[in-house]
């Protein structure tokens, strides 16, 4: 029979090899509308373990943002990064808006497994409307034509850990998304794309052209 020391033992060494390879990170942001109307966001992520020896960044699992609406009301946009499992997941959201007392959000897939399980949408994005207290998939031409080429008004991905602080207003979301130079993460484009950017098969590499956390400051 295992000593109580030795199950001890167990139990912290187990855990201290679940807090390594596991981690969270979460932060506040303003969110400014097209009225310019301004609402704040709350952001969770849920982290594994780091990718590579020389990673800087660990790996997202799922991300939980909770949008506080002009209303007084709050709803909830969850998203898993798993390419494992075969439900359609792995959205990066960039903009996030309400018209006429409906909120939108606007997507693109982070990577081409992603790209592949949405039906490999051109433009390569993934709209949304709340309706029925849940996130329901939206073509183009039901958006709403004032959002069309609006621009992120979220943070666009995650920042770098080392750089993560609690709250951004909106000056601060735009400085975050400053470098992003790929239309599709962060314009809702009218327009397909001229060439598809992903291979057609379920088995290719995490993203084309990932978008990494940025370590520097402007």
């Amino acid at each position: 029979m295992m000593s109580y020391f030795a199950r001890l033992g167990l139990l912290l060494m187990l855990g201290s090899t679940i807090s390594a390879c596991s981690s969270t990170m979460k932060w506040k942001e303003e969110v400014k509308l097209h009225d310019g109307q301004i609402i704040v966001a709350e952001r969770f992520y849920n982290l594994g373990g780091y990718p590579g020896l020389d990673a800087h960044e660990r790996v997202p699992l799922d991300e939980t943002v909770t949008f506080k609406l002009p209303n007084g009301k709050s709803i909830i946009w969850k998203n898993d990064f798993r390419d494992s499992v075969p439900e359609q997941n792995s959205l990066n959201h960039f903009r996030f808006d309400i018209v006429n007392g409906v909120p939108y959000l606007a997507t693109y897939p982070a990577g081409c497994i992603a790209y592949n399980k949405w039906g490999r949408p051109n433009p390569p994005q993934v709209l949304l409307k709340y309706e029925g207290d849940q996130w329901k998939r939206i073509t183009l031409a039901a958006l709403p034509p004032e959002l069309i080429g609006t621009t992120a008004n979220v943070i666009v991905g995650r920042p770098a850990s080392s750089l993560l602080k609690s709250f951004y207003n909106v000056e601060g979301v735009d400085t975050k998304n400053y470098y992003i130079s790929t239309s599709e993460y962060k314009t809702i484009l009218r327009e397909p794309l001229p060439n598809e950017r992903c291979p057609q098969y379920s088995s290719s590499p995490k993203a084309p052209i990932p978008i990494t956390p940025n370590t520097s400051e402007k």
